[in-house]
C-alpha cells in the first residue's frame, strides 16, 4: 500500500510552531519626522523605501499543468513599487492603521513613501477592484466597510491572516475548507487521469521525504498542490475558481485551524489513503479520509464547524 511505505518515510517530528511558506512584509518604523507632510500622521509611521522585500518562496516540485498553485489570483506580488505599495497600504487598511475617518490622499502618499504619482494611482486602482477603497468626487479616496471587501481575495486573505483578524481569518478559513474539501474529494474519485494519479503519488512520496528532514517549506507547497490537484479534478468550475484560496488558507495557515501543512506521521498517511481512494474511485473513502485530514490533531478538534449564536 502507498501509505504503508511513505509512513516509513516519516519519522515523528517535534512541532516546530506556527509556520508560513509566503513571505510576509514586516512594516517598520519611519526613519525620522523630517519631511513629514501635515495631517498625515498614520502614513508616518511607515516606511516605505527603506523596508526590506522579502525573497519569494520557491518550490523545488515538477509542476503539472493543473497544479499550479495560486497562478489564478489576484495577487500583487511581486510587481515592483507598485505591488510592494498596494502591500503596504492593504496592510494598514486591514489592520485599521487607515481608517474611513480620513481620506487617502494621493500626494501625501506619494511623498511618504517616495513613489511616483502614477504608482500611487496604479496601487489605489488595484485597492479598489479589492474592494478595500472607493474613489468619488468632491469625496477623495476612503477606506470602504469591510463588507465590501472581497474576502476571498488573495492579498486580502493573507493581509487578515498576519494582522488583528487572524484568529477570525483562520477559523472562517477552516470553515470553507471543511465545508468544499470533502465534497471534492468525493467528486474527484475515479478521475481517470493516469497522469495527475502519478502527480499526487509523487507528491506523497515529496511530502514524506520533506517529514523526514523537517522541511516545511517544500511539504507545504506540495500539500498545497495536492489540495488544489482535488479541488480542479472535481469537475465543477466553481469549485476549480476556489482552488487557490484554499492554497492560500495552506500557505498563511501558521495555526491549527488549517492543519495539513504541519507534517506527521499521520497527516502522510492520511494524504496517501486519500490519494489511493481518488485513483480505485471509491468517494465515500475519499470524503470521509479528507474528512479524517482536517481533524488530524487532536488540537483542534473543537475547531470543527458548529453551529454558532449570531
Amino acid at each position: 500500500m502507498l501509505f504503508t511505505r511513505i509512513l516509513k518515510l516519516c519519522p515523528p517530528i517535534a512541532d516546530k510552531g506556527a509556520v508560513s511558506t509566503l513571505a510576509h512584509p514586516t512594516m517598520t518604523p519611519a526613519r525620522s519626522a523630517d519631511g513629514a507632510v501635515s495631517g498625515s500622521a498614520d502614513l508616518d509611521r511607515y516606511s516605505y523605501a527603506d523596508r526590506p522585500v522579502p525573497p519569494a518562496p520557491r518550490w523545488e516540485g515538477a509542476e503539472s499543468d493543473l497544479g499550479r498553485v495560486g497562478r489564478k489570483t489576484t495577487s500583487s506580488r511581486g510587481r515592483g513599487l507598485h505591488g510592494q505599495l498596494v502591500q503596504q497600504l492593504g496592510q494598514m487598511i486591514v489592520s485599521g492603521d487607515l481608517g474611513a475617518d480620513r481620506p487617502l490622499v494621493p500626494e501625501e502618499i506619494g511623498q511618504r513613501f517616495e513613489v511616483s504619482r502614477t504608482v500611487v494611482r496604479e496601487s489605489l486602482r488595484v485597492l479598489e477592484a479589492k474592494g478595500l477603497v472607493s474613489a468619488r468626487p468632491n469625496v477623495g479616496t476612503r477606506v470602504r466597510p469591510v463588507s465590501d471587501w472581497n474576502l476571498l481575495d488573495p492579498d486580502i486573505i493573507e493581509w487578515r491572516a498576519f494582522g488583528p483578524q487572524r484568529d477570525e481569518q483562520r477559523r472562517e478559513l477552516f470553515e470553507l475548507r471543511w465545508t468544499i474539501e470533502p465534497m471534492a474529494s468525493r467528486l474527484a474519485s475515479g478521475h481517470g487521469r493516469e497522469d495527475i494519479q502519478q502527480r499526487l503519488a509523487e507528491l506523497i512520496e515529496i511530502m514524506g521525504h520533506a517529514c523526514a528532514q523537517a522541511d516545511l517549506a517544500t511539504y507545504s507547497r506540495a500539500d498545497a498542490e495536492l489540495h488544489v490537484l482535488i479541488l480542479q479534478l472535481a469537475g465543477n468550475r466553481m469549485l476549480e475558481h476556489l482552488s487557490g484560496i484554499v492554497a492560500c488558507a495552506l500557505q498563511v495557515s501558521g495555526g491549527p485551524a488549517t492543519v495539513c501543512e504541519r507534517p506527521s506521521e499521520s497527516s502522510v498517511g492520511l494524504h496517501a489513503r486519500l490519494v489511493e481512494a481518488l485513483g480505485s474511485g471509491d468517494g465515500s473513502a475519499a470524503e470521509n479520509t479528507m474528512r479524517a485530514l482536517l481533524t488530524v490533531h487532536a488540537e483542534i478538534e473543537p475547531s470543527v464547524p458548529a453551529p454558532r449564536e449570531h
